[in-house]
């Protein structure tokens, strides 16, 4: 049976869907389990990462963990309790951020090494940005506002979920990928104005973009109470992006999953109704 952690996340719910697909026996976790939308023929356990004796309950009998801590300042000492835990488990694929050394990453440093040197088998994905990352601009577009846009004509080579969440399923269930890092990207670089230009064809409706300091969006995370460290870890990524320093695409998706990586319109594409 394989643990899947942050099972109600956006990665972490999209493996579960996979595997009870294929077949595999899962278990779920998360701290919530009445968040978590019912599945055939999966266990969903309570598990709360500051919690030792939740996540020894959780990791029982497990052959494989998906270890994917909760981003913020907490994720180190989340990626070591989890690791504390393990007893009989024989892999664990990490769930990090591309980039370390800056942004979300520098969350999965200790993790990282942690898991390298954990003696079990394992496999360290990093993706770029999420294509879901586009849910956000929902409350401007249902407000009829113009979509912000903080990266300024930086691009980015946003991954589909669905692709991160198949490499981690291929890596739980094959020895072909123990002690691989994979750095995780979509096939293609664009722009706030591309995607929204992208997402403007998919729904039939005309939308703009505004561009928005990043001073300006800063202020306002911390004035809707924001951790300040989350709000200076966005900075960083958003700079990175902006300058470019950040314009990373792999061919790891298709060496992985043997097709090509999916790109941002078919995600949208997928999505449709969310935008309607």
């Amino acid at each position: 049976m394989i643990l899947i952690s942050g099972a109600t996340g956006t990665i972490g719910s999209e493996l579960v869907r996979q595997l009870a697909a294929r077949g595999v026996p899962v278990r779920a976790m998360t701290r919530d389990p009445g968040r978590m939308q019912p599945v055939a023929g999966v266990d969903v356990v309570q598990g709360d990462f500051d919690d030792a004796e939740s996540l020894r309950k959780a990791t029982a009998g497990m052959a494989a963990v998906f270890l994917l801590s909760p981003p913020g300042g907490s994720a180190p000492e989340h990626d070591l309790a989890m690791l504390r835990a393990l007893d009989g488990v024989r892999k664990v694929v990490k769930l990090s951020a591309i980039g370390l050394g800056g942004a979300a990453a520098e969350w999965h440093q200790v993790g990282e090494a942690a898991v390298r040197e954990s003696g079990v088998a394992w496999t360290l994905l990093r993706p770029t940005g999420f294509a879901s990352n586009a849910l956000r601009w929902l409350p401007a577009l249902q407000a009829g506002q113009p979509i912000p846009n903080l990266t300024g004509s930086g691009t980015h080579a946003f991954v589909d979920p669905r692709d991160v969440a198949a490499v981690a399923a291929e890596a739980l269930l094959s020895s072909d990928h123990d002690g691989q890092l994979y750095t995780l990207s979509g096939p293609e670089f664009l722009s706030v104005p591309d995607q929204v230009a992208q997402l403007s064809e998919v729904i039939g409706r005309e939308l703009t973009v505004v561009d928005v300091p990043i001073e300006i969006a800063a202020e306002q995370l911390r004035a809707s109470g924001v951790d300040e460290l989350v709000v200076s870890t966005m900075v960083k990524g958003t700079k990175l992006i902006r300058s470019g320093a950040e314009k990373t695409i792999t061919t790891d998706v298709q060496r992985v999953l043997g097709r090509p990586a999916g790109t941002f319109r078919g995600w949208l594409e997928r999505h449709r109704e969310a935008f309607a």
